[in-house]
């Protein structure tokens, strides 16, 4: 696994550990300063920028990942294909394709924007908040994903409705619904009608 600020603690020329920085931003997605990552988690939340990527297999099925157990945030359950928070100053963009390439060992094709979405999300059960102003990316997967285990605990191929079923049984993350409705358009036009999203 490749080691970045964001999977790994640094250290610093003096020895202590840097801490990972998020980009804050404004209603309008304009950077107003940084915060360490955990503290932008803290209720109440501070907004930051954030991704999400929703990869699709050339059947149209949607790659989701259950994210690690070891994870502070959200750990356990299943959420879309990759998310995260790019460095400060860092292109979303650049972001989604590189943390998908470190959590899951593949390379999207065709990877899109599509648009963006604000939230407000409280983990019931680490106490923690997304307030995210999240880029939404939509894109294809043409190899078999190799995920790293201390990012993910398993990932599978879904429809429409293997989504729905379980969606109806197991855990999902907080914000998996408001990004999967915002980035549907999107998705409907990469995968065709056939698909079913």
């Amino acid at each position: 696994m490749p080691i970045t600020p964001a999977t790994a603690t640094h250290s610093s020329s003096n020895g202590t550990a840097d801490a990972i920085l998020l980009e804050l931003v404004d209603e309008n997605g304009v950077t107003v300063g940084t915060a360490e990552k955990l503290a932008a988690h803290q209720p109440p939340g501070q907004l930051h920028r954030a991704f999400s990527v929703f990869l699709f297999d050339e059947r149209g099925r949607l790659l989701l990942q259950q994210r690690a157990l070891g994870k502070y945030h959200s750990p356990g359950v299943w959420s879309n294909t990759c998310c995260g928070h790019p460095y400060p100053g860092e292109a979303p963009f650049a972001a989604a394709a590189r943390r998908t390439f470190e959590e899951l060992g593949v390379s999207p094709s065709l990877l899109a924007e599509a648009g963006t979405v604000r939230y407000n999300h409280p983990d019931p059960t680490s106490g923690l908040v997304e307030q995210e102003y999240n880029h939404l990316f939509v894109g294809l997967v043409q190899a078999a994903p190799r995920p790293d285990p201390e990012e993910i605990a398993d990932t599978a191929f879904v429809t429409p409705g293997e989504l729905a079923e379980r969606h109806a049984k197991d855990t999902f993350s907080a914000w998996f619904m408001t990004v999967l409705d915002a980035v549907r358009p999107a998705v409907r036009e990469l995968t065709g009608p056939s698909a079913g999203w």
